[in-house]
């Protein structure tokens, strides 16, 4: 079978899969539905004998990582690994629906890097990622910014991202130090359109997450934002065979600036179907341009930036 289509990632050099995989779904109970042992290795090596070359994951993801160094270190040089900084070490999982603790400091970094360099049974991570976008104020204030960047200069990350979001992501990308930017996009969340333009215009790497719209507008999910707007744009004529959900991802893929989307799962056939999505490629020119053109009337606009 054919490999699966890899974008270089900015001015990393890294060439990833444009199917990432993001390994939240591992994190098991009790911030998230029970997952079996068994049932994280086979999806592990699932993403990996598919072919898919990027993982993320996160201290907060429970035992995410754990079970990506348990599972799947013996194929470290199959995949890119990506993890994040700033969440507390040692603090209890948050109740779900609310975020976990995060603390900026060299200390807590540095501890938290140390741990998922131990749980991922790994030497080096290849992105080390900040968490929840902190501001410029936060990153500067006690030094998270300059150890993070020390640990690039010593090898134990390869590369420094930014899980951010508007609006500290503009002043993310002024800085100039960030090499990969992961950020929410789909057809029904576009607000960040125009800012991942930016950060692939300033040569950074682009990591989407969301780029299924978490499930929506299908697998009988009918409330929510992305529904909601779903709701308000007619592309049925535009969807010619797929279902929702296949347009949505295809949407994603087709964003010109996208070098991976990851996207999570714990079933198999939910990861082999997106990979089949991928394969068939980005959305037609006029399908695509037509798509955002409804989406813009029905007020499904990018934010200015």
């Amino acid at each position: 079978m054919a490999e699966l289509p890899k974008r270089q990632l900015g001015r990393t050099g890294l060439r990833v899969t444009m199917l990432g995989y993001g390994a939240m779904e591992l994190r098991g109970a009790p911030r998230g539905r029970d997952v079996t042992d068994q049932q994280a290795e086979t999806i592990l090596h699932a993403a990996l004998d598919a072919g898919i070359n990027y993982i993320d994951t996160s201290i907060d993801y429970g035992v995410s990582e754990e079970r990506i160094g348990r599972y799947i270190s013996d194929r470290r040089s199959d995949y890119y690994l990506a993890s994040k900084c700033g969440c507390l070490v040692g603090a209890p999982p948050a109740p779900r629906g609310q975020t976990s603790p995060h603390v900026f400091t060299r200390d807590n970094i540095l501890k938290g890097v140390e741990q998922s360099l131990a749980r991922l049974r790994t030497d080096h991570l290849d992105v080390l990622q900040f968490h929840i976008s902190p501001s410029r104020q936060t990153l500067e204030k006690d030094g998270a910014l300059e150890t993070v960047l020390e640990l690039k200069r010593t090898g134990t990350t390869r590369f420094v991202g930014m899980s951010g979001t508007l609006p500290n992501l503009m002043d993310h990308i002024a800085m100039g130090v960030f090499d990969v930017f992961q950020i929410p996009y789909s057809a029904v969340e576009r607000e960040h359109e125009a800012v991942i333009a930016g950060a692939a215009r300033a040569g950074a790497g682009i990591v989407i997450r969301g780029g299924a719209a978490k499930g929506a507008p299908t697998e009988g999910k009918h409330d929510g934002v992305q529904w909601d707007r779903w709701q308000k744009v007619d592309l049925r004529d535009l969807l010619d065979g797929m279902t929702p959900m296949e347009f949505v991802l295809r949407f994603t893929f087709t964003h010109p600036d996208l070098h991976t989307n990851i996207v999570g799962t714990i079933n198999p056939t939910h990861l082999q179907h997106n990979v089949e999505v991928l394969r068939h490629g980005p959305l037609p020119a006029d399908v695509y341009d037509e798509a955002k053109r409804r989406l813009d009337v029905a007020g499904c606009t990018p934010r200015a930036t």
